[in-house]
């Protein structure tokens, strides 16, 4: 059995409910993220967002990344190697923010509420320890706005993404969030 979520006092219950009530509106957005992955590597690029479950990282070169949930997976997409690895959305712990009804109070477990100058943030995971890792999102607070998140792996490996210019954006066709096989698209006749 999971573990029960540790309780909350008031005011960090009240600002995990503001997150998620902006979290739930938050349908459609694009900006631009800073990444900083576990060695310190600093890459930047263009976020895509479409709930539920799309999301699309394009950097920006010399990187050849591309990362992109289609609701299903999360694929990554190296063409400078020609390469593509997948692993299911559910499995990650960014399905928690993808997912098509944001619920922090069931199959979730909250293990923290931080205050900082402006701000705060949530540290949640999943609470049937499917996925391994945790996020920590964070937000301005007035007025709310996501501004970024910290992923952490099963090993303790921290990716931080850093917003900015974050914000509404159009609908975009679901094969936007699909990725190609750069190597099969490389061959004649394929």
């Amino acid at each position: 059995a999971a573990p029960a979520p540790p309780a909350l006092t008031a005011p960090d219950a009240a600002l995990v409910a503001r997150a998620v009530a902006y979290l739930q509106d938050l349908t459609t957005a694009k900006g631009r993220f800073v990444q900083t992955d576990a060695r310190g590597t600093v890459t930047g690029g263009t976020l895509y967002l479409q709930r539920p479950g799309k999301a699309r990282y394009e950097y920006d070169p010399p990187s050849g990344l591309v990362i992109a949930s289609d609701g299903y997976k999360v694929s990554v997409v190296d063409r400078r190697l020609k390469t593509i690895q997948s692993y299911p959305l559910g499995l990650t712990p960014l399905s928690l923010f993808l997912a098509r009804d944001i619920r922090l109070d069931k199959g979730v477990m909250v293990t923290g509420v931080g205050r900082a100058a402006g701000g705060f943030s949530i540290t949640a995971r999943d609470g049937h320890r499917k996925a391994e890792g945790q996020i920590v999102l964070d937000f301005a607070a007035s007025p709310i706005a996501l501004t970024g998140w910290t992923i952490t792996d099963s090993q303790g490996r921290a990716v931080r993404v850093a917003l900015a210019a974050f914000g509404p954006t159009s609908r975009r066709e679901p094969k936007f969030f699909e990725l190609a096989d750069p190597a099969r698209a490389a061959r004649p006749g394929t």
